[in-house]
C-alpha cells in the first residue's frame, strides 16, 4: 500500500516562498515518477510540476514556469517543490502525486497518476 504525505504548507505573504515535501512509502519510490497537482476553491485540479524518476524528464505548467522547482531525493523516498515568488492565485491545496506505471517520462496529466497524498493547504496573503 502506496502512502503519501505532503507538509510544509502555510500562510505567506505574496512575494515569500515556502517548500513543500512529499514522503513516499510502500514501494520502490525510485521508479515512479511524481507530480504535483493543486486545487483552489470551485476550481478543478489542476497540474503544477512532475519529474520523471531519474529526473531527467521535469515539466512545469506555464503559471509557475521560473517560480517553482520540482525535485526529488529518491534515497529519502521524498519528492519536493521550491516555491518562490508566490502570489495570491497560488493559493490551493497542494497535493503530491505517484505515477501509476514506470516510464522515463514525467506524466503532467492526472490521469496518469495512481496514488495521491492528502493535501497540503498553501495560501498567500496580498
Amino acid at each position: 500500500q502506496v502512502q503519501l504525505v505532503e507538509s510544509g504548507g502555510g500562510l505567506v505573504q505574496a512575494g515569500g516562498s515556502l517548500r513543500l515535501s512529499c514522503a513516499a512509502s510502500g514501494r520502490t519510490f525510485s521508479r515512479y515518477a511524481m507530480g504535483w497537482f493543486r486545487q483552489a476553491p470551485g476550481k478543478e485540479r489542476e497540474f503544477v510540476a512532475a519529474i520523471s524518476w531519474s529526473g531527467s524528464d521535469i515539466s512545469y505548467a506555464d503559471s509557475v514556469k521560473g517560480r517553482f522547482a520540482i525535485s526529488r531525493d529518491n534515497a529519502k523516498k521524498t519528492a519536493y517543490l521550491r516555491m518562490s515568488s508566490l502570489k495570491p492565485e497560488d493559493t490551493a491545496v497542494y497535493f503530491c502525486a505517484e505515477d501509476s506505471t514506470t516510464g522515463w517520462l514525467a506524466p503532467t496529466s492526472s490521469s496518469e497518476y495512481e496514488y495521491w497524498g492528502q493535501g497540503t493547504q498553501v495560501t498567500v496573503s496580498s
